[in-house]
């Protein structure tokens, strides 16, 4: 899914004074470690789920609306994916900033905001244009569709338990191994696999 971060968020889920209480460190001198990787445990958290924990502003870019102009829900369904809406893989999504184009001519276009609808209940997020809408006519170009919206639980207040218990536990992995590999019992040396699952968030692939 081409998303790009246009705006990170203002903190951490965790503090720095709660990574220290977890690890049962009372002293100041690794806080500058301990700060990084709280920040390293978050973004493989962000990674492995699909979310975003803090407020975040992002951006997906597309070459075209998706489906065609004529655009058809079951009347019957209780629940859909049509084919011309368009999902936000990044949740939870809290609000639509706005929807941009290149038109025919190649000028920029906003495109209205009563035009489109977003179901941000669902994950993905679904934004489909409003009943009688359709998607506008875009320049046939790569990267011609701009859509920026703010994903995220909110303050850290608002992250699931769950979510922090996790990054604290990845801290505490961490700051216990500062290699990628580990001295067990025995002379036996084990690679750590978390170590190269800090990677994932900056892998390309290439489909």
């Amino acid at each position: 899914m081409p998303l790009q971060l246009v705006t990170a968020p203002a903190g951490e889920p965790i503090t720095l004074l709660e990574a220290k209480q977890h690890l049962r460190v009372d002293v100041d001198d690794d806080d500058a470690l301990i700060g990084s990787l709280i920040t390293a445990a978050r973004q493989a958290a962000e990674t492995l789920t699909g979310r975003q924990l803090m407020t975040a502003r992002w951006r997906l870019v597309l070459d075209a609306f998706p489906g065609a102009l004529t655009m058809h829900i079951p009347a019957d369904a209780s629940f859909s994916l049509p084919g011309h809406a368009i999902l936000i893989a990044k949740c939870p999504v809290q609000s639509l900033v706005s929807i941009e184009y290149l038109d025919m001519n190649g000028s920029l276009q906003l495109m209205p905001a009563g035009d489109y609808v977003l179901d941000a209940a669902c994950e993905p997020a679904r934004l489909t244009p409003v009943f009688g809408k359709t998607w506008p006519t875009t320049l046939p170009q790569i990267g011609s569709v701009i859509v920026t919206f703010d994903a995220g639980y909110g303050p850290s207040s608002s992250v699931p338990e769950g979510l922090k218990s996790w990054i604290k536990l990845r801290v505490g992995s961490l700051y216990g191994h500062r290699e990628e590999v580990a001295m067990l019992s025995r002379g036996r040396i084990d690679s750590l696999s978390f170590v190269d699952g800090l990677l994932d968030g900056y892998r390309v692939s290439f489909v």
